[in-house]
This record gives structure tokens, sequence and C-alpha cells, in this order.
């Protein structure tokens, strides 16, 4: 047994629960280092299924409606937004890059602030407030009205997704988390292909009914569902795995054990100060490779936010074009559960990202290469089958580079999440309404920013190897000077 898990059992004081460790429990400690590996592989089966089954169907859920509501200015453009506001020339890109301005300011004291709050209870309010914020777009009489609705949803959705991912990361193992983490994104995926049914459903039907045009409809039911599902999430949401009624004395013990057995340390909320823990990333040089990442790959999915008018060259009236989004989208989901499924069972992520992100570029290629209506809608299958689904093993890659303490982690996750969005503020830019119906410039740029991000994965996966050659030579080091394994460190390598 390791010295880090024997300082673990020894120390209440390491233990996340309030109040004093009980004997029995630190016999149940014990015991679990003790086990083979077939008692770890059944416990960890009953604890994942409860895990699984508490935590992420409500988070995907809730990303799914984060996202709708992010999003569905995009299928309002369809409908009679632009005419309603009088909207002009880049007017829409401001609409949707402001969002991200308010997204900005509030990321990282948010994340931090939830280190020291209970996540259900702080994601819960910061839903209903955005939910009550996207509904009231539908009450914009001007597009000054409406940038200023999008500013304060954007500042209101920052604590969700960075929080969401560090909840995720205080339950999961590294191996565990890339794959976990697919299934949360499933809820953008989702919500951009459930988001063109619902727009096409409601521009289609209640476009002027009781007065009221159909995208300001859409603003209105989707709102008033996000704020609903808010109320519920209080009851619905974990928090940490010591604190969780769900799990008994010993399951509760054991999911902690599992963190300490994958990087050496438990979570503890109160371990190291704000100050401290924003020291701790800035000082740690990685961080500035993961953001630079991390901004690319956002850049590289900007067409996200102008998706429906990119199919929309296809040729197709309003309403089929919104349908036939749906299966796009739904085929990303798909991929994406594969591929971050292999990236954990191979303890991979570098390569997998790179892979990724060169059927993007084939897919930049196609869309703005090509006048055949087949190829180019075969191009935006591929398009975010690639970079969507890189995305998600690079934000699972943060998270497990920067494993603990509890609030550098958090404040990592949110550092490049932070400055990675500010990618969206001027990506929204390179694909103006005139350079349609090929979008040359969106999708050349598109396609060179994709190679980058496939670059920057190569160097951070050659910066990991070069670190964990270091850790190995320090751990032969005291192996041939008869260190007992009890005092060395617990083995931790970084995630190539």
């Amino acid at each position: 047994m390791s010295k880090a898990t024997e300082e673990f059992i020894e120390d209440p004081s390491t233990v996340e629960k309030p109040g004093v460790v009980s004997q029995d429990q630190n016999a149940l400690y014990q015991a679990y280092a003790a086990k083979d590996a077939q008692w770890h592989q059944m416990m960890t089966r009953k604890l994942l299924r409860k895990v699984d089954l508490h935590l992420l169907p409500f988070l995907v859920i809730m990303y799914l409606l984060n996202f709708l509501d992010r999003n569905n200015l995009s299928q309002a453009r369809l409908g009679t937004l632009e005419e309603d506001l009088n909207m002009h020339g880049t007017d829409y890109n401001l609409a949707t890059s402001i969002l991200f301005v308010g997204y900005l300011l509030m990321q990282l004291p948010s994340n931090l602030l939830l280190t020291r709050v209970r996540p259900s209870l702080f994601l819960g309010i910061a839903m209903g407030i955005w939910g009550v914020i996207s509904a009231c777009q539908a009450a914009a009489h001007s597009f000054g009205g409406l940038v200023a609705a999008r500013f304060f949803l954007g500042f209101v959705e920052a604590p969700f997704f960075p929080g969401a991912i560090m909840l995720m990361s205080s339950w999961y193992t590294r191996q565990e988390l890339s794959h976990r983490i697919a299934w949360f994104y499933s809820g953008s995926s989702l919500a951009n292909a459930f988001g063109g049914l619902i727009g096409a459903g409601v521009l289609g039907n209640l476009h002027n009914s009781h007065g009221i045009a159909g995208w300001r409809w859409l603003f209105i039911i989707e709102g008033v569902i996000t704020v609903v599902m808010a109320a519920a999430s209080g009851f619905m949401l974990p928090n940490y795995p010591a604190t969780t009624s769900w799990l008994d004395e010993s399951e509760r013990s054991y999911a902690q054990w599992r963190l300490i057995n994958d990087t050496g340390e438990a979570d503890d909320t109160g371990s190291s100060s704000f100050k401290e823990a924003v020291y701790l990333v800035f000082t740690d040089k990685r961080i500035y490779l993961f953001i630079l990442l991390q901004h690319t790959s956002l850049l590289s999915q900007t067409f996200q936010y102008f998706f429906p008018s990119i199919v929309q060259t296809l040729g197709y009236s309003n309403i089929i074009t919104l349908l036939i989004t749906a299966p796009v989208w739904i085929a990303t989901f798909l991929v994406s559960l594969v591929v971050t499924w292999t990236s954990g069972k191979t303890n991979d992520r570098g390569i997998h990202i790179m892979c990724l992100m060169m059927v993007s570029v084939v897919g930049c290629i196609i869309c703005t290469a090509s006048t055949s209506i087949g190829a180019k809608f075969f191009g935006m299958f591929l398009m975010p089958m690639g970079a969507v689904s890189a995305y998600q093993i690079i934000i699972a890659w943060v998270a497990n580079s920067f494993p603990r303490p509890l609030v550098k982690r958090s404040a990592a996750i949110a550092t490049a999440n932070m400055i990675g969005n500010t990618a969206s503020i001027y990506g929204s830019y390179m694909w103006p309404s005139s350079s349609g119906p090929r979008y040359i410039p969106g999708g050349s740029a598109t396609a060179s920013v994709a190679l980058v991000v496939g670059l920057m994965a190569l160097i951070i996966r050659m910066v990991h190897a070069r670190m964990n050659q270091k850790l190995e030579a320090e751990e032969h080091e005291l192996q041939d000077a008869g260190v007992d394994d009890r005092e060395r460190p617990i083995r931790f390598r970084y995630i190539l």
C-alpha cells in the first residue's frame, strides 16, 4: 500500500466528509487496498451503475437545454427574427458573439465558487436564471434589446459547463471520464438535432399564433422548459462522493479510495484557497498549451452557430433545412460515443484528436470545394463528426492532466474553457452571410484551424511523454536506493 493511501487512511482531514472518521471506516480503507482485482472490478461496476444512473442522465438533459437556449438563435434566424428586429449585415454575428463576452467574464470566479457551494444548488440556480433570460429574449423589440439579453444569457450560463466537467471529474477516474464526458456532451449534439426538429415545428405551426411570431414562441417554449427542469436539479443532482445519500458508507469510502488509487490524492474542498489555486494553475506551463488547444478546437466548431444557414445552401426550404440537420447531429453523437470509449480504453487522447481533426478538415474541404449536393451534404456530416467528437476528448484531457487538488483542477478547467471560448467571439465572423452559398472563407479558415488543433495535440502528447519518462526515472532511482514500496509515492502517469 502506498504512502499516499496510508496518509489518507490515517488522517481524517483528507476525507471530504465532515466529522470524525471512525475506526470501522479506517479498516474499510485498508481492506480496499488489500482486495484482489476481481473484487475491485465487481465493486467498481456496482458503484458506477449507481453513479451513472444518478449523475449522467440529468447532466445530459441540463446540457441539452443549455445548448438549446444558447443556439436557438440559429433556428430563429430562419424565421422572421432579422426582419422583425430590423437586423442587417453582421448584426446576427454580433448577437451570436456577445453571448460569449458575458460567458467569459463569469467563468473563472463561478467555477472557483463551485468548490465552496453545493453543485446541485449552484448549478440549479444558474440554470433557472438562464431559462428566464432565454424566455425573455422573446420580448425583444429591437436589435439592442436582443443583444442585451444575449449578453446576460452568457453571463449566467458560464458556471454550468466547466462546473459539470469538474463535478464529473470528482466521481470518475481518468480512464472513465472521457466516455462519460461524451455522454454529457451528447447534450449538445442532441440539442442541435432536436433543436432543428423543435424549430421546424414551432416556426411551421405557431408562427403568428395569438399574434406572436414563431421565433418568439421558440424562445418562450424552450426557456420555460429550462426553468421547470432547474427546479428539479436540487433533488436530482448529486454533490461529491463523501456527501451523497444514495451511497452507503462503504460505497462512499470506496468512491474516494478510487480517486486516490488513480491520482494519489482525494478531493478535498478546502485544501487550497482560490489564490493558491490560480497560482498553481498558471505556474504549470502546460496550462498554456491546453488553453491554445481548447481555443483552437472551439474556433474549429464555430460553424455550429451557422449550421442551419450552411445546410440551407443545399437549396431546400427553411422547414426542410431544419429537419435535415437532425441526422447530422445524431450521427455525430453516435461517433462521439465510439471514439471516446476507445480513447478511454486505450488511455489515448492525442492520436484520437489528431485523427478526428483530419476528418473535420476533409469535411470543410468538401463543403467549400464541391458544388454537388450529395458531396456537400456528406461533408456536412464530417465537419461536426471530427471537430465536436475531438473536443469531447480534449475537455477530458484537461481534467485528467490537472487531477488534484480539487481547486487547481477546477481553476484549470475554468481557465481553459474561459480563454478557449474567446474563439467564439471573433469566430462567429468567419461565416458572414455575404460569403454564401459556398462559404469559402469560413470553410478554408476552419480547415486551417483544425490542422492547428491536431498539431497542438501532438505537442502536448510529446510533453506528457517526456514527463512520464522523468517520473519513471525518479521511480527507478528510489527503487535502486532501496526505498520501501510503502514510502514511495503512488504511481501516476500523465495520459498521452
